[in-house]
C-alpha cells in the first residue's frame, strides 16, 4: 500500500467505524478482556489522528450500544472507567489537531463519572472547527428510529404536522446525527474482527453507505491500515440506486 495511492479529493467525508475485536484480541493474548479495551483506546487514538489528518469532516466510532450493557459488569464497569483516562490523555492532542468531541446516544444514562468526562471533552473541545469526533454512546438505532417516530407522531397528535407531510427529509431532520447536516449519512461505514453485521448501527443512516469489513481486531487496526481500507472505498463507484459512474 502506498500512501500516495489516496486520491485526497475523494477521501470520504464521514466514515464510521465499528471498532469490534478487541474482547478476542484479549483472550488470544492470554489477557483479560479488559486488557483488549484498553489497546483499543489506543487505536482510537491512532485512528482518529490519521482520519483527521487525512481530510475525513466526521468520524463516527461505535464505542457503546444499548446492547452492550449485558456484558460482564466488571467489563462494562471498566468500559465506563476508560472515558476519564482516555480525555484526560487525549484531548490536549485533539485541540492542537483542531477536532471536536460530540456523542450521539442516551449518555444521560451513563454513571455519573464517565458523563462527567464526556461533557468536559465536549466543553474543552467546543471551539474546535476541524474533525469532529463523534462518539456512539449507550447508543441504537432500533431506539433512535423509534424515539424519532414518537417525535413526529406527537407533531401529528398535536396537530402540528399533517401526516401526509412526513417524508424523509423530516425523519432524517428528527434523528439524532441531524446535528452534523450534510454529513449525517456515512460515506463508508468500517467493522473490524472479520465480522460481517451491522449490529444496531446508524440502520437508517447507512442506507448508500460502502460497507468494507476487515479481519484484523481492533486493536492490530492501524493507521496503514485505515489507509488502505480508503484506498479501497476509492476503488467503488458508488452509484446511490442510480446508473452514475457505470
Amino acid at each position: 500500500m502506498n500512501p500516495a495511492d489516496i486520491d485526497i479529493n475523494r477521501v470520504p467525508k464521514h466514515v464510521a467505524i465499528i471498532m469490534d475485536g478487541n474482547g478476542r484480541w484479549a483472550k488470544k493474548k492470554h489477557l483479560p478482556r479488559i486488557a483488549g479495551h484498553k489497546r483499543g483506546m489506543e487505536t482510537v487514538e491512532e485512528i482518529t489522528t490519521a482520519a483527521s489528518n487525512l481530510g475525513v469532516k466526521l468520524l463516527t466510532l461505535y464505542a457503546f450500544s444499548t446492547e452492550n450493557w449485558k456484558r460482564p459488569e466488571k467489563e462494562v464497569k471498566y468500559i465506563m472507567s476508560l472515558p476519564s483516562t482516555f480525555f484526560d490523555r487525549f484531548i490536549p492532542k485533539l485541540i492542537a489537531n483542531n477536532i471536536q468531541v460530540k456523542t450521539i446516544g442516551n449518555v444521560d444514562q451513563l454513571p455519573a463519572k464517565t458523563l462527567a468526562a464526556v461533557r468536559k471533552a465536549q466543553e474543552d473541545t467546543k471551539d474546535c472547527t476541524g474533525m469532529v469526533l463523534n462518539f456512539a454512546l449507550n447508543y441504537g438505532s432500533r431506539a433512535e428510529i423509534v424515539d424519532t417516530t414518537k417525535k413526529i407522531a406527537t407533531l401529528v397528535k398535536n396537530d402540528q404536522l399533517d401526516i401526509d407531510n412526513i417524508s424523509e427529509q423530516l425523519f432524517n431532520s428528527n434523528l439524532e446525527t441531524s446535528k452534523f447536516g450534510d454529513l449525517s449519512d456515512p460515506d463508508l461505514l468500517i467493522r473490524t474482527s472479520g465480522e460481517e453485521r451491522i449490529s444496531n448501527f446508524l440502520l437508517w443512516q447507512i442506507a448508500y453507505s460502502e460497507f468494507i469489513f476487515v479481519d484484523k481486531m481492533w486493536p492490530d487496526y492501524h493507521e496503514d491500515d485505515f489507509k488502505q481500507t480508503i484506498i479501497d472505498f476509492q476503488s467503488r463507484h458508488r452509484r446511490f440506486g442510480g446508473l452514475k459512474n457505470k
